[in-house]
């Protein structure tokens, strides 16, 4: 697998952003029975001005948010509350963008170490590249109960009760 890992922001630097971000990505794969090495995303690591401008023309929503995801190709379930079928062909899974400011404000505001909250967003948005949603309750639930289970092997506990990304792709 390769998770490679763009620091456009310095202060993402002296965060372990690159080891952060492979090792969610290669929980998420591993959970779901994929194999990591089969596998390829690229994350930016960013700060607030760039993803709101992201966020802009992706979502046309003007504003900062913590992550972004730009799967490679639909992967989403047919049916509502369904598991998302596993990708084939191209190792390209997408695209993530996380923002230093924002992710660093949550953390604060969650008690939650930066890593812990790092490590949870990723996830959270190499899901969203897998297919997975949380537009209605049952997808939202699919995708909590794999980002628990993900997290868990990670050695977080169950976040949900105390943090959450914000909606986003």
């Amino acid at each position: 697998m390769t998770t490679d890992v763009i620091a456009e922001d310095s202060r993402w630097r002296g965060t372990g952003i690159e080891s952060l971000a492979s090792r969610a990505v290669a929980a998420t794969l591993n959970h779901l029975d994929l194999d990591p090495d089969d596998w390829n995303v690229t994350v930016l690591a960013c700060d607030a001005a760039r993803i709101a401008a992201l966020n802009a023309r992706f979502r046309d929503t003007p504003a900062p948010t913590n992550v972004l995801s730009w799967p490679s190709a639909e992967r989403a379930a047919v049916e509502r509350g369904e598991r998302p079928s596993p990708p084939t062909g191209d190792p390209e899974l997408g695209d993530i963008a996380i923002s230093f400011e924002t992710c660093l404000a949550e953390a604060r505001e969650g008690g939650v170490p930066l890593e812990r909250h790092v490590l949870h967003l990723v996830v959270h948005a190499a899901l969203h590249l897998l297919g997975y949603r949380h537009e209605d309750d049952s997808d939202a639930d699919l995708m909590e109960a794999a980002e628990t289970a993900i997290l868990q092997s990670l050695g977080i506990p169950d976040v949900h009760s105390q943090e959450g990304p914000e909606d986003g792709p």
